[in-house]
């Protein structure tokens, strides 16, 4: 279940990421107002593309979690902890 909360998690925050760069939000915040030389760094195109591209590594994140929780072993599959002959002297 934690781990599911965790792949929503990535998913949110991703997403998040992704899109409110572009948005007209991005634009008119309070700290880039207050701020003028950061309302002109933020508003710069690749500061956009660095912020959305953190959050496409969010989602891909996401998406690997939820195929180890969806394709991993299961709960009651766990490896033993028996040691192996390798280790013997």
């Amino acid at each position: 279940m934690k781990r599911l909360a965790l792949v929503v998690f990535f998913f949110e925050v991703g997403v998040v990421l992704i899109f409110i760069p572009w948005s007209a939000f991005w634009d008119r915040n309070y700290f880039a107002q207050l701020v003028p030389s950061l309302q002109s760094t933020i508003t710069n195109n690749f500061v956009r593309g660095a912020v959305s591209g953190l959050g496409i590594v969010n989602v891909v994140a996401g998406l690997t979690e939820l195929v180890s929780v969806v394709f991993g072993p299961s709960p009651d599959r766990r490896p033993s902890l028996t040691p192996s002959g390798f280790a013997e002297d």
